[in-house]
């Protein structure tokens, strides 16, 4: 044989020789949306897994299920514990114990299917409490289930969410990375009338849906009613609405120089705002909005706003807030 022709097959059986010694390369996961659940979260007995370890088929692409002690049993490794463990933990505990079989081990976990987890229904709702997810549900559909809110229960729905099932997937969503959640506020009559689709979200595991009692604004000197309205189906109420509930307004009323007494934001101080009644109830003027623990007061013709003062207690978020009001 030549010795062109000898180093010519020298290389080649170098070469497969090489590729017999080369350890196998593993092959790539295959994107399972399933399997997206974040890293952090948390397995629980009744969730389904999916496991994938390279070069242990006895295991490898096949669901198990978490067992109500928190275990998996896994052929030739026997019962593990999964409860109480993240994704992430439980892969690094797999890969421990595989290294009695196996050289480098590569494992990878998904989550197929999730326990049916509790979701927190708190506050003004027809049926607060407890509910069980099953299977996919979302906000509009287990909002039905719980009955709806009461009557005198707010317009705005707030639901809050753990980091480890992902932020809320809308733009409004605030996350809180010291409380591990994400949050949002969705008004219940877009909702309904499915003005955003988007909102009509998709509960995930232990989130939290609260709704708060109906912001009330409160209505003090010349009415025939003094008292608090509650804005019951809005965010707001015009003026003119709010006199209408109160029995309008008493025949001394100097309603050109009526007032709003409105809190001003992360403070126990409100702000004072003219309002000409008279103007809006002849037309000349836009109806103007009261917001919640907004104060209205009607001061007696003839005298001047402030002109003799008495106290009037007015129940506010942070507390009692006491704002001066003409004494009658």
């Amino acid at each position: 044989m030549k010795r062109s022709h000898l180093i010519l097959w020298a290389g080649l059986m170098g070469t497969l020789l090489a590729a017999q010694q080369a350890p196998p390369v593993p092959p790539r996961p295959v994107e399972d949306p399933a399997t997206k659940i974040r890293p952090t979260y948390i397995l629980g007995p009744g969730d389904q897994i999916m496991i994938r370890a390279f070069e242990v088929e006895e295991i490898s692409d096949k669901p198990f299920r978490i067992d109500s002690e928190g275990d998996v049993n896994l052929p030739i490794l026997n019962k593990v514990h999964a409860g109480g463990l993240t994704v992430e933990q439980f892969e690094a505990e797999l890969t421990e114990r595989l290294k009695t079989l196996v050289k480098n081990p590569q494992v990878t976990v998904g989550v197929v299917q999730l326990r049916s987890e509790p979701v927190f229904f708190n506050g003004y709702f027809k049926a607060p409490g407890i509910y069980t997810l099953q299977g996919r549900r979302t906000l509009l559909e287990m909002l039905t289930t719980v009955g709806g809110v009461q009557p005198n229960s707010s317009r705005r729905l707030k639901v809050t969410r753990h980091l480890e099932m992902g932020p809320i997937p809308l733009p409004n969503a605030v996350i809180d990375q010291e409380a591990k959640v994400s949050s949002v506020d969705i008004s219940i009559g877009s909702l309904q009338q499915n003005v955003n689709p988007a909102e009509d979200i998709v509960l995930q595991p232990l989130d939290t849906v609260s709704v708060d009692r109906a912001g009330i604004v409160y209505v003090s000197g010349e009415v025939n009613k003094v008292g608090g309205v509650e804005l019951s189906d809005s965010d707001s109420m015009p003026v003119t609405r709010v006199l209408a509930m109160v029995g309008g307004l008493s025949k001394d009323a100097a309603s050109e120089k009526a007032r709003v007494l409105r809190q001003i934001l992360n403070t126990s101080h409100r702000a004072e705002i003219p309002v000409n009644l008279k103007r809006i109830l002849e037309g000349k003027e836009a109806d103007f909005p009261l917001m919640p623990n907004d104060v209205l007061y009607i001061p007696r013709g003839g005298r001047k706003f402030g002109s003799s003062m008495g106290l009037v207690a007015i129940p506010v978020v942070t507390g009692l807030v006491t704002v001066l009001a003409t004494r009658l």
